[in-house]
């Protein structure tokens, strides 16, 4: 569908992205993985791809690359929240904010959005498998033309606690409109969390408008001269609200290209790839999926 024509209707266009943010130690080593190269690669793609809503894991904060989340907005116009996951480290939340200001590095998930964001939220989830790894989920609400759409982006580890506690989160809040819940959940389709899911009504938007395509977005080393993503690990889930659901227009794998840098070496945008989704927001006895 043009953009033109798709942005008169009811229509959203979101993705979701993990930056690869260089490790908790680069802001001292210097060695970030080529991120602001990276970043110049992943704005400019992201300012084709024009998506209403943008929701970004490893989201860093540097004492010399600065947020890296507050900077992406404003190169796409995007008003933005975020969540420093690593203040969280400790039970003491002080003490987190210490270690995080001495290294002078923080990361977590944000959200960014071309819509007024008008409430946000952030939810610590549970630490099944690993103590020291803090993992949270940020929630934002938007004001769009069609009402308040609900919107959250986490970065879970391999636990499906975790995920489970995110399905509970997301289907306790839910209103009229679907919720939308994108991320890096380092899981693979056939986990069990994943399957419950579709089991408490999300819909997997790659997965309704790609049956049979792997969807591949991890992993990807950032010099290889190859692609070399084999499974998936990035997702756009949509749980339909009480008055209206989502039809899938399209779903694809995106920001998954390299560039070369001026020493003819190849660089690509993360290790992760993005996952675009555009979708018609329909009332719920009207929503269809395609025949396929």
């Amino acid at each position: 569908m043009p953009v033109r024509a798709y942005a008169e209707t009811a229509g959203l266009r979101v993705v979701t992205f993990n930056l690869l943010h260089g490790g908790p130690w680069s802001e001292w080593t210097g060695d970030d993985q080529q991120l602001e190269r990276r970043f110049e690669m992943s704005a400019a793609e992201l300012e084709t791809l024009k998506p209403d809503v943008l929701a970004l894991q490893e989201a860093s904060v540097g004492r010399r690359r600065g947020n890296v989340a507050a900077r992406l907005a404003a190169r796409l116009g995007m008003q933005y929240v975020h969540v420093r996951a690593t203040d969280r480290v400790f039970g003491w939340r002080v003490l987190g904010w210490l270690a995080t200001r001495l290294i002078g590095f923080a990361e977590g998930p944000a959200i960014l959005s071309r819509y007024p964001i008008v409430a946000s939220e952030v939810f610590d989830l549970p630490r099944c498998r690993t103590w020291y790894d803090p993992r949270v989920m940020i929630a934002a609400t938007l004001a769009t033309p069609h009402g308040e759409l609900r919107v959250y982006s986490t970065h879970t580890a391999r636990d499906d606690c975790q995920l489970s506690r995110v399905a509970e989160i997301v289907a306790a809040r839910r209103k009229g409109l679907p919720s939308i819940v994108m991320g890096d959940l380092n899981a693979g389709e056939s986990m069990a969390a994943m399957t419950a899911f579709g089991t408490a009504g999300f819909v997997d938007l790659y997965r309704v408008a790609n049956p049979s395509e792997t969807g591949a977005t991890v992993w990807q080393p950032v010099h290889s001269p190859v692609a070399s993503a084999w499974r998936r690990g990035d997702y756009i889930l949509a749980l339909p609200g009480h008055a209206s659901t989502v039809d899938v227009v399209e779903s694809r794998v995106v920001l998954n290209r390299p560039a070369r840098t001026a020493d003819g070496a190849t660089l690509w945008p993360s290790d992760h790839y993005g996952v675009l989704a555009a979708v018609m927001l329909v009332p719920n006895r009207a929503a269809s999926r395609p025949p396929r």
